[in-house]
């Protein structure tokens, strides 16, 4: 089936934003995260032939994010940027509490990946399987033990507050 440029604008327009968060579950920036899907909107033009099904345009747009955002993370490899670094040694602060979508973000990546995907953007287990290149099992074992972590964590920050 093809596409019009209007077609694809609109489908990149409606889906930017779970482009924006599946990218950003997997750097560790805003700012990266917005430049893998930039690139993931132009390898996505450049191959929208590939997609038959307009119905599929989301998790396919998703999936290009993924694998922009992970091409992009082994490119860089560690980065500290110097914002990020204290000008003299500080005390050590304390936790910071923000709720869930901070705590999904302090999980390690390929958890956080599998969060996101699974609980924010809807996708099934095998639709992250084929996005993350790695068996429904594998899926299915970071999820659980996402939901540990995440448990673990959440009951953590709220016994740091008292008994109510």
């Amino acid at each position: 089936m093809d596409w019009t440029r209007e077609e694809f604008a609109a489908a990149v327009t409606e889906h930017s934003r779970r482009m924006f968060r599946a990218a950003r579950s997997v750097l560790d920036s805003d700012a990266d995260a917005e430049d893998a899907v930039s690139q993931a909107v132009l390898q996505a033009w450049q191959s929208l032939d590939k997609l038959r099904d307009k119905d599929a345009a989301r998790p396919w747009l998703v999936k290009i994010a993924v694998n922009c955002a992970y091409a992009q993370r082994r490119k860089q490899g560690r980065v500290v940027y110097l914002d990020d670094l204290p000008q003299e040694p500080a005390a050590p602060e304390p936790p910071q509490t923000g709720g869930l979508w901070e705590a999904v973000c302090a999980l390690p990546p390929d958890r956080r990946a599998a969060v996101t995907l699974f609980y924010y953007e809807d996708m099934t287990v095998e639709q992250i399987a084929d996005a993350l290149h790695v068996p429904r099992g594998t899926v299915k074992s970071r999820l659980s033990r996402a939901r540990k972590q995440l448990k673990q964590m959440l009951c953590d920050e709220e016994g740091s507050y008292g008994t109510i």
